[in-house]
């Protein structure tokens, strides 16, 4: 079955800046694809916890954001899609100083929900820093 995009790379950073500008520069779409999509957290010292390491918040807020994207980028702009379910494993230590990167793939995606999972990686290490599953409620089509 050929999975098919409503939305590319431009189209989802242009939502970004129009439906959550408070948020928007802190992520880089960097790749979509109707398998999965990758998108780079910008990494600052808002996002950082003492001893100098990505936050935990921070890590669950660039998983969220991720599956959201590859969600918003099969089915079109959909603001209202929310997350109903989270888990989140963190697994080591992010290196310091270094962007965040996430990679989300979709397991589901039906009329109510989607599921699916996301990596995410220190820039330019190879093992992840956490891995995450997500679950979404999309709302019912108006019109």
């Amino acid at each position: 079955m050929k999975m098919t995009m409503k939305m590319d790379q431009a189209a989802l950073s242009a939502f970004m800046r129009r439906d959550f500008p408070q948020v928007a520069d802190d992520f880089i779409i960097e790749s979509v694809t109707p398998e999965e999509l990758t998108v780079r957290l910008v990494v600052s010292e808002k996002h950082l916890r003492p001893g100098g390491t990505v936050s935990g918040p921070t890590m669950f807020g660039l998983a969220d954001v991720a599956l959201y994207l590859a969600i918003q980028a099969r089915i079109g702009p959909v603001a209202l899609a929310v997350t109903t379910n989270c888990s989140i494993d963190f697994l080591r230590k992010p290196a310091a100083g270094r962007d965040l990167v996430a990679v989300a793939r979709l397991l589901k995606l039906g009329r109510v929900l989607a599921v699916g999972d996301v990596m995410l990686y220190s820039i330019g290490e190879p093992a992840p820093v956490a891995r995450s599953g997500l679950t979404y409620s999309i709302p019912p089509v108006q019109g």
